[in-house]
């Protein structure tokens, strides 16, 4: 039965609301991200995921952030600083499909968010064929247990052809040695962003 609209209830302020696939990133990158692991933001963006990798990962910890834009790196530089997380990460000025060159091996987790900068040029996307190049470094780079996590956004030009390569991608790893999981959100547009979570096996 749906609950009527009229009907009240105390929120619940301990859980947080699911409301897109980002959250629902994050709660996974909170169960698997601990304290003194490597990990990486393969799309710095806003500086949203990389600023939650640095809080999980603490003093001890290695973030890794990778952008393309000058303004997604400096932007993500002044949150970290903000709250005094800059020693703790390496903003990389450069293309996630530069990893396997900058990055340690063992991560823990590798965090896609694909698509444009929001509020920034639409034009300057993510493409194919350098996020493909960047998943298999991200495989290889990962430590038993690990995962690569996606925010696909199928919506905007050019989102459908890499929506197709990530799903070929992950469609294709063979089982038991990768772990992969499509998750969105059933009562929205068929076009709606949605999460690939891909964990390696032990």
């Amino acid at each position: 039965m749906v609950p009527s609209a009229t009907m009240s209830f105390e929120p619940l302020h301990h859980i947080p609301l699911l409301r897109g696939p980002v959250p629902l990133t994050h709660l996974l990158l909170r169960h698997f991200v601990r304290s003194g692991d490597r990990v990486v933001d393969a799309t710095c963006g806003n500086g949203n995921d990389t600023l939650l990798l640095a809080e999980l990962v603490g003093p001890t910890g290695k973030v890794w952030g990778f952008d393309i834009q000058r303004e997604a790196v400096d932007g993500t530089a002044r949150k970290l600083a903000a709250q005094g997380f800059e020693e703790r990460v390496t903003l990389v000025a450069a293309g996630h499909e530069t990893m396997a060159g900058q990055v340690e091996a063992g991560l823990s987790a590798v965090v896609f968010n694909l698509g444009y900068l929001p509020g920034g040029d639409r034009s300057v996307i993510t493409r194919p064929e350098t996020t493909g190049a960047a998943l298999e470094q991200a495989l290889g780079l990962l430590a038993p247990g690990g995962i690569v996590a996606l925010t696909i956004y199928p919506g905007h030009r050019g989102g459908d052809a890499e929506r197709r390569l990530v799903e070929e991608w992950a469609g294709q790893l063979p089982a038991p040695l990768f772990h992969a999981w499509r998750m969105g959100q059933t009562n929205v547009t068929a076009d709606a962003p949605y999460v690939i979570c891909v964990q390696k096996g032990a």
